[in-house]
């Protein structure tokens, strides 16, 4: 690891803390109080060292422990996280950081148990991100229904500015609770004071952001491991996980399972050992909904035997993605399950293009048939031609999740589309399951 002085360790040099996590899968939940309390700035102080001040000058030691250390974006992408903050950093001064907490997927809870339980983890770690890219201000964004997560990042903030003030500009930003909205280009585009909603690209916010500036978006866990990174080095993050995905990550486990949860997991372990970490399913498991509402439907067996990794799961056409897992019981229809999610999906369209606002509706409207037995057979070949024509054509990847989620839905639900498309119901449609994927009600537009 690189500091000032090559016997020093990166806690001295950088601010860390004083001693790392005891063994165990937690590492960033670790300090998470049972109580449901968020942990103070003298808790957070007992085991971080305050980091360094951002300059306007780059901080090249921070970008190459993070590079070291391998980690990828925990917000669904899985970049690099060390690529993306060289990028930004060699951008025109002064350079803007913005954290994404906005977390509009239903099926996700991390990022706002990170921002309600560890405020000062994320903090840290966006002042060390913007020390790494030269930045002069943070905007940390949450979606302002989350008021429990807004309220604990206002307040640490209050509390530092009491007794650590702060050395840039640090605004936590209520968001509209739109999906969309926590789009990279979307979230920059509220910033600057426009609609939540996503751009045409490029230019992409790394080249002209906030205020035309050179701006880094990132996920609020993705800063949390940076504040870790730090304090321990990269050597200490690459001790679990896998040598290509190093680390852990946080898994939002819900549906069919007997304690719905945020499960910390190295990377690489198998999902049913997670799923067992959230009080294990609460019956047999027909599918699983990997990497949340932009992701894909796996079978059971398949699913809950894969690594929790990019490479364990790129055989199965899916990805660890913000890391969610829903669990659908054998019993339950997927098709139906499918139908609400594309419902929500098309209600949730910015509506600025006609195949994310007249193409999803379409797509949400014929697998609605299908799951009520209501369409012709042709129905169903006429659904997937019209997820041929909306892909590849949105302002942003909106119309893209809804089809990659449609189009496993028909590998791995197969039997169901026929049965439906019969005519016939299958199982779960005379009495739905007591436990299904959580899909807030659409709210057509």
């Amino acid at each position: 690891m690189l500091s000032d002085a090559p016997s020093q360790p990166a806690s001295d040099a950088l601010g860390g803390r004083r001693s790392p996590p005891a063994g165990g899968p937690a590492r960033l939940l670790a300090d998470v109080h049972a109580d449901g309390t968020w942990t103070t700035l003298a808790e957070h102080r007992s085991r971080y060292s305050p980091p360094p001040a951002p300059k306007r000058e780059p901080d090249d030691r921070i970008i190459d422990l993070v590079d070291e250390a391998g980690l990828r974006g925990r917000g669904g992408a899985g970049f690099p996280t060390g690529r993306k903050l060289r990028t930004v950093s060699q951008g025109r001064a002064p350079r803007i950081v913005i954290g994404n907490g906005t977390e509009g997927e239903p099926a996700s809870a991390k990022d706002r148990l990170l921002m309600s339980r560890l405020p000062h983890l994320v903090i840290d770690g966006a002042l060390l991100a913007a020390a790494a890219v030269g930045a002069d201000r943070i905007g940390i964004g949450v979606e302002r229904n989350n008021t429990e997560a807004v309220k604990a990042m206002r307040d640490a903030l209050a509390e530092r500015a009491e007794h650590e003030p702060l050395p840039i500009s640090f605004r936590v930003a209520g968001t509209p609770p739109r999906y969309v909205g926590g789009e990279e280009t979307g979230l920059v585009h509220w910033f600057n004071n426009g609609p939540a909603m996503p751009t045409f690209v490029p230019p992409r916010p790394f080249e002209k952001g906030v205020d035309g500036r050179p701006t880094l978006v990132q996920n609020v866990e993705s800063l949390a491991h940076i504040t870790q990174i730090v304090a321990h080095g990269p050597d200490w993050f690459r001790e679990v996980g896998t040598a290509e995905e190093p680390g852990t990550a946080l898994a939002t486990v819900s549906g069919a399972v007997n304690r719905a949860s945020v499960v910390e997991a190295a990377i690489g372990t198998p999902i049913g050992k997670i799923v067992e970490s959230a009080g294990g399913s609460t019956a047999r498991v027909g599918a699983m909904l990997l990497g949340g509402f932009f992701g894909t439907w796996v079978r059971g067996d398949a699913a809950l035997a894969a690594p929790f990794s990019r490479a364990g799961l790129s055989p199965l056409n899916a990805s660890p993605g913000a890391g969610i897992m829903c669990v659908l019981s054998e019993d339950a229809c997927g098709l139906a399950e499918t139908a609400r999610i594309l419902a929500w999906f098309a209600a949730e369209s910015a509506g600025q293009c006609g195949p994310c606002l007249y193409g999803l509706a379409d797509l949400a409207r014929g697998a609605a048939g299908l799951s009520e037995a209501t369409s012709a057979p042709s129905d169903l070949a006429n659904l997937f031609l019209w997820a041929h024509e909306i892909e590849g054509r949105g302002a942003c990847k909106h119309p893209d999740g809804a089809v990659r989620l449609l189009r496993s839905a028909a590998t791995v639900f197969a039997e169901d589309w026929d049965r439906h498309a019969r005519g016939e119901r299958c199982r779960g449609q005379s009495a739905p399951p007591t436990i299904r994927v959580p899909v807030p009600p659409p709210v057509w537009r």
